[in-house]
């Protein structure tokens, strides 16, 4: 078995935004467009800090409201209903789940603090043996060296171990380390592409 560890993101991969209407409406309920919006949310300055751990996720939240020009709890509402459209591919999770223990899952994830809080409540934490989330470990894809301690939570070799992410230079820093990087373009193509790369290299 030449692969032994399976390494994926979380957003844009495992949840997608699957209907793009919802961030539409928000954007115009503010007067803006959804593409502003979501510059605001996940491009800002304290997006980024909060990224890698320097503020809280909660600090980041604050800051949006305050971009926005509206009260804690009206922003509040305004996220909810921006993500609104996003969902959880169960068919990926599933498939990720039937690799244990044959193989290890670990998450590598650019992402704020709450992250391991949503994915518990979610009921999916069971699908990974590890999680290396950004905020927690101060580093940010596509950093190498954040794969090298993935790698090493797993106690992988670079040559046994794939990692899936929607963005291209981040599949190309895991190749910098000697990881297989899949670019994940579309669901059942990537999954295609996955199972052929694990079980035609037995």
């Amino acid at each position: 078995m030449r692969f032994r560890a399976v390494f994926i993101d979380f957003g844009g991969v495992i949840v997608r935004t699957e209907d793009k209407g919802p961030r539409t409406r928000q954007a115009e309920r503010l007067g803006m467009k959804s593409r502003d919006l979501e510059k605001i949310i996940f491009e800002s300055e304290t997006s980024q800090r909060a990224s890698t751990g320097e503020i809280p996720e909660e600090a980041h939240w604050q800051a949006v409201a305050e971009a926005l020009g509206v009260s804690r709890p009206e922003s509040d509402k305004i996220t909810a209903g921006f993500f609104s459209g996003d969902r959880v591919d169960a068919a990926l999770l599933d498939f990720l789940r039937s690799l244990r223990p044959e193989r290890k899952v670990g998450l590598i994830s650019n992402a704020w603090s709450g992250l391991r809080a949503l994915i518990t409540l979610q009921k999916i934490e069971d699908v990974f043996d590890e999680m290396i989330i950004s905020a927690e470990v101060g580093l940010i894809k596509p950093d190498p060296r954040i794969f090298l301690l993935a790698l090493e939570k797993l106690s992988a070799l670079p040559e046994e171990s794939v990692f899936l992410d929607d963005v291209l230079v981040n599949v190309e820093a895991a190749r910098s380390v000697g990881m297989t990087g899949i670019h994940f373009t579309h669901p059942e193509k990537t999954l295609e592409e996955l199972k052929q790369l694990l079980f035609n290299n037995r």
